[in-house]
């Protein structure tokens, strides 16, 4: 007698986050239901046609509407979005950037140089303490 595997699932939620979409767009039988890893899969390899729409149109969640953008989802608050934006909208914000753009993507440059001058420190740190020879301890042997 063997036990049938029952398929592992996901909320609507966890589902779109991981589609990279926006849930409140997502047709209504994807936001009532649930996902199973297999639907998953295959909608990541060959997506049906309302969400290779909404990957294409939008409108994105603020997670890619910050990459999109060049910023970081605080300074998408800080710029005044809250809501979803479409394709549109963020490439009419590109085109046509307002300061607060302008502003919040130097700031990201600026901590991202930040981040990778601390790593390449702490990376150097690391190579010097490997290469100093290694002492017994604060005690020496008595001779």
């Amino acid at each position: 007698m063997t036990s049938q595997k029952t398929p592992q699932t996901m909320k609507p939620a966890t589902a779109a986050k991981k589609l990279g979409v926006y849930l409140q767009a997502t047709p209504a039988e994807f936001q009532d239901g649930v996902v199973t890893r297999d639907e998953l899969n295959e909608w990541q390899t060959t997506p049906p046609e309302w969400l290779a729409a909404l990957r294409a149109d939008g409108p994105h969640p603020k997670d890619v509407v910050a990459a999109k953008l060049g910023v970081s989802i605080a300074g998408l608050a800080r710029g005044g979005v809250e809501e979803a934006l479409t394709t549109a909208q963020i490439e009419a914000l590109l085109a046509d950037q307002p300061d607060w753009l302008v502003a919040e993507r130097a700031s990201l440059l600026d901590v991202r140089k930040d981040e990778k001058r601390i790593r390449e420190q702490q990376a150097a740190k690391r190579e010097q303490s490997n290469r100093k020879p290694r002492s017994s301890g604060p005690f020496k042997p008595q001779a």
